[in-house]
């Protein structure tokens, strides 16, 4: 994984050993609308709670597929980080299921045997099949993984440079998220470095985007109206959503769809390299000051 590139602020941070963070949060106190004043925000955001846990399970169970085959040591170990750092994420965001969304009014049951089914059997290994057909599928799924990582890297980078505590949101649940940004910024260039390991095909990757892309958005949007239906404090029509979430991006507190959507983009340049996302330095600096890391440790 040597001769990437530098960060996108001309940093080197050097190597960064992966490693699996601890983390405790309690959600008694937290407020289902945790950033006031923004109901539609706080949903949308609490959407990737319900996304996430079968989700980062799923790049585990590949990746702990995938990692018997990989004869580059250096590469190997840098996965197994990717593999503690993604099963605390489903660790964490799935305790916020029961702990937060399901206390609050939220029935997270629904969603979460969708997501089960999505991830654990139709993007689950296949048992059947010859050895080139199973090993073709798995290397169509590493760039599935490293299409997703794309838009958790974009996601990570806008978690530590948004609004959230300026506009008084619960700390918690800002942590939670900021924590999870910066290792998704952190380990950014994992499923792409894998991915090319396993079939470097320009092909694969154009491919693997445009089916994430409209799949991602479908879910998400699927998820943030189950949300507001289901909560309990709230009523809006759509253009009273639409006007609240464009109210939140100009807060700060929410991403610009628009940005989003453009950055996928920049996936498809042949020379594109993940490092021109988001920044290592500012990542690992976060981590070495989350409150729920430290109080862990």
């Amino acid at each position: 994984m040597s001769g990437q590139p530098l960060d996108v602020d001309g940093s080197d941070p050097g190597p960064v050993e992966l490693h699996a963070r601890n983390v405790t949060f309690d959600w008694s106190e937290t407020p289902l609308h945790w950033i006031p004043d923004h109901p539609v925000a706080s949903n949308f955001i609490s959407v990737l709670n319900l996304l996430l846990p079968e989700g980062e399970r799923w790049f585990v169970q590949t990746y702990n597929e995938a990692l018997p085959l990989v004869a580059d040591d250096e590469l190997a170990a840098t996965m197994r980080g990717f593999i503690g750092q993604e099963a605390m994420h489903a660790e964490a965001h799935d305790h916020v299921l029961w702990a937060f969304l399901d206390t609050r009014g939220i029935d997270p049951r629904p969603y979460q045997r969708q997501m089960e089914w999505i991830f654990r059997k139709v993007l689950g290994p296949r048992d059947s099949g010859t050895p080139v057909a199973r090993q073709k599928h798995l290397v169509e799924r590493l760039w599935l993984i490293a299409a997703l990582e794309h838009y958790t890297a974009i996601l990570g980078d806008f978690a530590l440079n948004n609004s959230w505590v300026e506009s008084g949101a619960d700390p918690g649940m800002t942590d939670l998220f900021t924590w999870h940004g910066a290792e998704e910024v952190e380990h950014r260039a994992v499923a792409h470095e894998v991915a090319v390991y396993f079939g470097d095909s320009y092909l694969r990757r154009g491919r693997a985007m445009l089916v994430v892309l409209p799949i991602l958005l479908l879910l998400i949007n699927r998820g943030f109206r189950y949300i507001m239906r289901q909560d309990p404090t709230v009523r809006y029509n759509f253009f009273q959503r639409q006007y609240h979430y464009h109210r939140g991006v100009r807060a700060g507190v929410l991403p610009k769809m628009r940005k989003i959507v453009l950055a996928t983009f920049s996936y498809f340049r042949p020379g594109f390299h993940p490092n021109e996302i988001g920044s290592t330095a500012q990542a690992v600096a976060y981590l070495a000051a989350s409150p729920a890391a430290r109080n862990a440790g």
